[in-house]
């Protein structure tokens, strides 16, 4: 592992460097958040990208024309449409290139050789990727379904620059799984031609992970949309309330730590040693350490009664 993440650093790839840069804008953000009051930045637009939904209310005074730019957090549902249909397709293109040897479209292939994919015949196995693929595409049609059937969204707002960004993010997640694959020409080399003889215990523990980490967010995410239900499940209000059950007795927000462990399982599920995708692992953990921080402030400045024991992020840590 050490001397292919070292030789990946040296020829860092247009993907590499992506990742890599967002995990360090978002490190950046998280330690200056971390500063003393005094020392805290009150840049208006700093502090305006980084908050979004119920956190831009704790956020400095916002100058008028700020509201110009700002979207109905409502509208994450479009961020899951997108991941769905587009991490969709390109895994129906690697399911026809796994099982009937049809090639990458052209274009395809175009696109993850400029974004820094290798042609190999070895590193990682096709049906990591393959599962990879299957669990991010599960992962957003889960978040598609709650987003229209299990959250309550107020008129809470989130910056364009960040709608924008969101849709980029999930466009290029699913190139960044393709561009792990190992390749012969515009086709998927599969190693000993039959993809479920290279099963390992890693996919397995993977797998197990993903469905652990998936069933607690999905959870959280039922508690907060029954803050805002009666009994029979009919949105009454747009309230925030404080809400307990489930991994909301250690953290204030599981549902960031949830999204963490699922994509660390998918770095389980690649064997552990992927490089690009530990890349990735490590910007969701300083953007959702982040989220998570605020979210934490705005609850015990909302709530004199908030549990004290309650950590944002990582339980008894953070």
């Amino acid at each position: 592992m050490g001397l292919r993440a070292s030789s990946e650093l040296v020829a860092l790839s247009p993907l590499n460097a992506w990742w890599l840069t967002l995990a360090a804008a978002f490190l950046l953000s998280l330690m200056l958040q971390l500063l003393p009051p005094g020392l805290l930045p009150s840049n208006a637009l700093f502090q305006d990208l980084i908050r979004y939904g119920k956190t831009k209310l704790e956020a400095p005074l916002r100058p008028a024309y700020f509201q110009s730019f700002d979207v109905p957090k409502r509208y994450f549902v479009h961020f899951y449409v997108i991941s769905v249909l587009w991490n969709g397709f390109l895994l129906w293109c690697l399911t026809q290139s796994l099982f009937l040897g049809a090639p990458f479209p052209y274009w395809l292939h175009t696109v993850l050789r400029i974004l820094g994919a290798a042609h190999f015949q070895g590193g990682e196995l096709a049906l990591s990727a393959f599962l990879v693929l299957v669990f991010l595409w599960l992962h957003s049609l889960r978040r598609l379904f709650e987003c229209l059937y299990v959250s309550v969204f107020s008129n809470a707002m989130i910056h364009v620059v960040h709608y924008c960004f969101g849709i980029i993010y999930y466009i290029l997640i699913g190139l960044t799984v393709l561009s792990q694959l190992p390749m012969d020409g515009r086709n998927v080399y599969v190693r000993g031609k039959n993809l479920f003889m290279q099963a390992r215990w890693f996919h397995i523990l993977g797998m197990m992970m993903f469905i652990w980490s998936s069933a607690h967010q999905y959870k959280c995410h039922v508690i907060l949309g029954s803050l805002r239900k009666n009994k029979a499940g009919v949105v009454i209000h747009c309230k925030h309330r404080i809400p307990f059950g489930d991994w909301f007795e250690y953290v204030s927000s599981p549902n960031y730590l949830a999204e963490l462990m699922i994509y660390i399982s998918m770095s389980v599920t690649f064997g552990f040693h992927n490089f690009t995708w530990w890349l990735v692992v490590t910007y969701v953990f300083f953007s959702q350490a982040l989220s998570a921080l605020l979210t934490h402030r705005f609850y015990k400045s909302k709530f004199v009664s908030y549990p004290k024991h309650r950590k944002a992020f990582l339980p008894f840590l953070f």
